[in-house]
C-alpha cells in the first residue's frame, strides 16, 4: 500500500482543516516545497497535493507553487482542486503532475471523467468526498445528490480506475477512517482504491493494508506525529 503525506495549500501555506471547512485552518509549515522535500527526504513514495484555494475558487490557483513542487522533489505528485476541464488537467500535467483528481466536475458529469481517463487513463483519478452515503461538490460545501457506491460504479464502468474516498466527517478528526464504506467500495471490481479522512494511527494504516487497499493519504496524524515516516516505512517491511 502506497501511503500518500498530504499537502493542502491554502494562501500560499501548507494547513490542514477540520472537516473541509475553510474558517477551521491550522497552518503547519510557510513552505509547501519545503514540506514536500521533508517528506521525500523521510522516504515518501508518492505526495497528494490539494489547491484548497482551487477547491473553494473553482479554478487553478495554487498552480505555480504545484510546479515548483513537481520540480523540486523526484517523487510522483498527484494533485486536485479546482480541476473543472480538460485544459485545466493538462496545465496540470503540463507543470509535472503524474495524476490529475477531479473532484466536483466528475460528481456533476460523470462522462467528464470517461472522457478524461480514455484521455490520459491512469493519470485521472476521481475523489468522492462524501457527507454520509451521498457526494459533497465545491469545496464539499453543497450536497452533489449522488450516492457513493452508484456513482463509483458509474466510473468504473466508465473507464476511471483510481477514486479516492473522502468521508468528510472524519477529516482532521484524528477518529479512524470510514473502514465500513472502506470495505463496499474495495470490493468492486477493478477499482485502485485510496483512503482519505481520518487516518489516526499506524494502526488504521495496518487495517488498510491489510484490507488489499492501494493507497491512503495521510495528513494531521502526520503532521502531528501520531503517525511518522518510519511507521510509514515499516509497513513494507
Amino acid at each position: 500500500m502506497i501511503v500518500f503525506p498530504a499537502i493542502d495549500i491554502k494562501n500560499g501555506r501548507c494547513v490542514r482543516l477540520r472537516q473541509g471547512e475553510a474558517s477551521d485552518v491550522t497552518v503547519y509549515g510557510e513552505d509547501p516545497v519545503e514540506t514536500a522535500l521533508s517528506f521525500e527526504e523521510a522516504g515518501a513514495e508518492f505526495l497528494h497535493v490539494v489547491d484548497l484555494d482551487g477547491a473553494f475558487e473553482g479554478k487553478g490557483v495554487n498552480t505555480p507553487l504545484i510546479r515548483s513542487i513537481c520540480e523540486a522533489v523526484s517523487i510522483p505528485v498527484e494533485t486536485g482542486g479546482g480541476i473543472h476541464t480538460m485544459d485545466d488537467i493538462e496545465e496540470r500535467i503540463d507543470a509535472g503532475v503524474f495524476r490529475v483528481i477531479i473532484g466536483s466536475r466528475a460528481v456533476e458529469d460523470p462522462s467528464f471523467a470517461a472522457k478524461a481517463a480514455a484521455r490520459w487513463k491512469d493519470r485521472i483519478a476521481v475523489s468522492i468526498d462524501a457527507r454520509g452515503d451521498e457526494a459533497a461538490v465545491h469545496g464539499w460545501t453543497k450536497s452533489g445528490g449522488v450516492k457513493v457506491m452508484p456513482l463509483a460504479k458509474e466510473l468504473l464502468s466508465s473507464g476511471v480506475s483510481t477514486i479516492i474516498y473522502t468521508d468528510i466527517s472524519k477529516d482532521g478528526m484524528l477518529t479512524g477512517p470510514n473502514f465500513e464504506m472502506l470495505e463496499m467500495l474495495q470490493a468492486l471490481p477493478g477499482i485502485s482504491l485510496i483512503a482519505s479522512g481520518g487516518v489516526s494511527s499506524p494502526d488504521d494504516l495496518k487495517k488498510l493494508q491489510d484490507m488489499g487497499i492501494y493507497g491512503a493519504i495521510c495528513g494531521k496524524a502526520l503532521y502531528e506525529g501520531r503517525v511518522t515516516m518510519e511507521d510509514i516505512r515499516k509497513l513494507k517491511e
